[in-house]
């Protein structure tokens, strides 16, 4: 499935409704240059889920827990992970295989982690449909 987004607005209501299909126990792989709209999709999908909080990027904390919602959705920054095995201290299998919803920015760097069935975003930029155009293709969406 691939959605044109010609604004944050779009990207942002796209995300709003893909959350409002999922259920517990998905995770959702985002991946995607820096300055794409990652957050954006992310704030998007948390208002999909009816989350009252402010959602953020854990660019530093690597994971950021938002319970407000029908769903928690657990917010993975995996940036900064060199190494796989370092998603163990976190307790990455109890997000991903728990009771909420686990979204995995940057999950290329983790990628032998991610269950077979998650569901794949990747947000691309096209300049030539305009600076702001997005294409986010989904693949595995339920």
């Amino acid at each position: 499935m691939e959605y044109d987004s010609f604004s944050e607005k779009d990207t942002y209501e796209i995300a709003k409704k893909m959350a409002s299909r999922v259920k517990k126990g998905t995770v959702i792989t985002l991946n995607g240059d820096l300055g794409v709209g990652k957050t954006v999709f992310t704030k998007g999908f948390g208002a999909g889920l009816e989350i009252s909080e402010v959602i953020s990027s854990p660019t530093f904390t690597i994971l950021k827990e938002y319970t407000s919602g029908r769903l928690p959705l657990y917010h993975f920054d995996v940036y900064r992970i060199e190494e796989p095995e370092e998603m163990d201290e976190i307790g990455y299998e109890d997000y991903f295989y728990g009771e909420g919803v686990s979204l995995i920015e940057w999950a290329d760097n983790i990628s032998e982690l991610i269950p077979g069935d998650a569901i794949r975003i990747e947000i691309e930029k096209d300049l030539d449909k305009g600076f702001d155009f997005r294409r986010i293709v989904v693949t595995g969406e339920q």
